[in-house]
This record gives C-alpha cells, sequence and structure tokens, in this order.
C-alpha cells in the first residue's frame, strides 16, 4: 500500500481532531469550504501555539512557587493568618501556600513584616511588581477573552528571572 502524499482536514474540523495527524504526520493541509486547500497547520505551529498558550501558566506557577518559598522561610502562621481576606474569613490557612496573591502583597507591604522578612530590597518597588504580577495572573487564571499582551508575558519573565537570580544569592 502506497504512503498517501498529503493529509487533509476540513476548516470546520476542530484544532483537537487535527492534531493527531499534525502529530503522525507534522503537518495538514487546510481545505477550505469552497473546497481549494486554503492553508497548512504543521508540528512547528502547534508548538508555537502551545508556548503561547501555556508559557503564562508556567511562568506563574513558578512565580508562585518561589514567591511560596520566599514567605515560608521567613514567617510564621500567626504571620500568615493576619493577612487572610478579611471576607474570606472561614478560608482555613495552615501555611504560605493557602494565602493568594493579594494576600503575599498584604503580607510584604506591612512596614514591620517586611522588617522581618529581610529582604535587601526596597518594599515598595517589590511589592509594585508582585502587584502586577498579581493582575496578569487574574487575567490569565479567568481567560481573559483578550488574553495578556506580550508586554504581560515580559513582565511574567522579568519576575521570574529576577526571582531566580535572588534565589541563586541565596536570598529567596
Amino acid at each position: 500500500m502506497a504512503d498517501r502524499l498529503h493529509y487533509e482536514v476540513k476548516h470546520d474540523v476542530s484544532i483537537f481532531q487535527a492534531i493527531p495527524l499534525i502529530v503522525a504526520h507534522d503537518y495538514v493541509l487546510v481545505r477550505g469550504p469552497t473546497n481549494l486547500i486554503t492553508g497548512i497547520v504543521t508540528a512547528s505551529d502547534l508548538s508555537l501555539q502551545f508556548l503561547q498558550l501555556s508559557e503564562p501558566f508556567l511562568l506563574l506557577s513558578e512565580i508562585e512557587n518561589q514567591v511560596r518559598q520566599l514567605l515560608g522561610k521567613r514567617f510564621e502562621l500567626g504571620d500568615l493568618l493576619t493577612v487572610r481576606d478579611p471576607t474570606d474569613g472561614h478560608r482555613k490557612i495552615e501555611g504560605v501556600s493557602d494565602l493568594n496573591f493579594g494576600e503575599y502583597i498584604r503580607l510584604l507591604e506591612n512596614p514591620e513584616n517586611w522588617k522581618k522578612s529581610g529582604l535587601p530590597l526596597d518594599r515598595a518597588v517589590f511589592c509594585k511588581q508582585l502587584d502586577a504580577v498579581r493582575i496578569i495572573r487574574n487575567d490569565v487564571m479567568h481567560f481573559d477573552p483578550d488574553g495578556i499582551s506580550p508586554q504581560d508575558v515580559e513582565t511574567l519573565r522579568e519576575f521570574a528571572r529576577f526571582l531566580q537570580r535572588m534565589g541563586a544569592m541565596g536570598i529567596a
């Protein structure tokens, strides 16, 4: 049996139906509504789309884990309980992983807590950057229909790199 010369999908087929063909054959041709070939989707296209969709989630995960590590080393449960969202008073807080981004910020905005953290950084600048990440995180996690901008992705990349450098210096 001879190999097919090409692989096609109709223009209205779900990308999820096309993915197995693209993975198996590295591409598919797209047949449009007028029955003409109107495009091609390659495995490379899928990879780029996956990166574009997943990068914000992966960066946010890395940032949140690094922030938790940073705070978990410096604060006790009593400190964490003082910053719980007052509208969510029944939520159980057993550790830093139970806090949300707003609570991380509230913890660090307090000058006494900042002093306790021992972080050799400007408190206002750090909290402002953390708040920028919080805003982007909310857009990502609530599936903002407009998505996030390339500038927002770069903000996440920069903050993740900053936290990585802090960790490499033994600060985080």
